[in-house]
């Protein structure tokens, strides 16, 4: 399985975890260091369809001014969420995770499995 993305920030201990396990797994996945890349909408709305989510659970909260910003309000509208998410790429959760399998935030770590 060779088709295996990875939305990683490398400051974050979860998100280093989660690749160090697909590489155990003999993994080289596509690393998208999405703080320099960056979201789009589209690529947004992409990830949310194929983690049968919703866009809220992407919503990063730790460190960042999600709540600030109303972003976790469920009163919110995902217009609202997917622009402040497109303009501050903090406010996306990571690692998410793609496989052949589908896409998972994988907060633990060990949800990455699932998608093997």
């Amino acid at each position: 399985m060779n088709d295996v993305t990875i939305y990683h920030n490398p400051a974050c201990g979860t998100s280093r975890k989660t690749l160090e396990i697909l590489r155990e797994k003999g993994l080289e996945p596509r690393v998208v260091e999405y703080l320099k890349a960056g979201w789009s909408a589209d690529l947004l709305k992409d990830l949310v369809r194929q983690t049968g989510g919703q866009l809220i659970d992407l919503v990063r909260e730790r460190g960042t001014r999600a709540e600030e910003l109303g972003l976790l309000d469920p009163a919110t509208s995902d217009a609202v969420r997917l622009e402040a998410m497109v303009a501050d790429p903090i406010l996306v959760n990571r690692p998410i995770v793609v496989t052949p399998k589908g896409a998972a935030l994988c907060r633990p770590q060990d949800r990455v499995l699932d998608l093997l």
